[in-house]
């Protein structure tokens, strides 16, 4: 297992609200890119007074984040049967990025059940404390319906998804971790998602 601390510019991003409108739901713009040390095992987006560390569990294959609003990535591998491996990501978005409810409505309204109604009757949302770090987690399975912004390209719906997601508050924060995949492929890591959580902490 390796240790992973994710670091936070500490400017305030002013215009933050108009990112919010030019990105995909639940993805915000962040204005600096992620730097990784030359082991892989530092990430940060700036100078900062505070970060985000977590354990990430055996099997999780780090990426180099496809796109500038992502401050880490990793890849699961997939259940037999299913097409594609899950994803696992983290957004920083300098402080900012919304309410935990507003992005855990966010997340759940991409989702659509089998008959076409909304999946908030059947999402789950907890919330707990972990090493000082206030949680809002959410767990939504159905269709993943979500479609990009004008930045974004728009996927056609996905059956059988799922997502684990978490909103991370805590001094400097939110951070945003969010696990998609096939149903089956996400309920393989559903464990070690909830474990990776366990182990998440501030360090300066």
């Amino acid at each position: 297992m390796i240790v992973y601390r994710l670091r936070y510019f500490s400017a305030p991003l002013t215009l933050c609200g108009l990112f919010l409108t030019m990105c995909a739901p639940g993805e915000p713009t962040r204005s600096e890119s992620a730097v990784a040390s030359p082991q892989g095992r530092i990430l940060q987006t700036g100078n900062t007074d505070f970060g985000l560390t977590f354990r990430t569990p055996d099997g999780w294959i780090q990426e180099t984040p496809s796109s500038s609003m992502r401050v880490a990535q990793f890849r699961l591998s997939r259940e037999d049967m299913d097409e594609e491996d899950a994803e696992f990501v983290v957004f920083y978005f300098g402080g900012q990025g919304g309410s935990a409810r507003a992005n855990v409505e966010r997340w759940i309204g991409q989702f659509s059940q089998a008959d076409g109604s909304p999946a908030n009757e059947v999402a789950q949302v907890d919330e707990r404390h972990v090493n000082a770090i206030h949680l809002t987690i959410v767990d939504v399975s159905g269709t993943y319906v979500a479609s990009g912004g004008p930045m974004m390209r728009t996927s056609p719906p996905k059956p059988d998804y799922r997502l684990l997601a978490a909103v991370a508050e805590a001094t400097g924060g939110p951070w945003f971790l969010k696990l998609t995949g096939p149903q089956s492929t996400v309920d393989k890591w559903e464990k070690s998602f909830h474990e990776l959580l366990e182990t998440l902490s501030i360090s300066d």
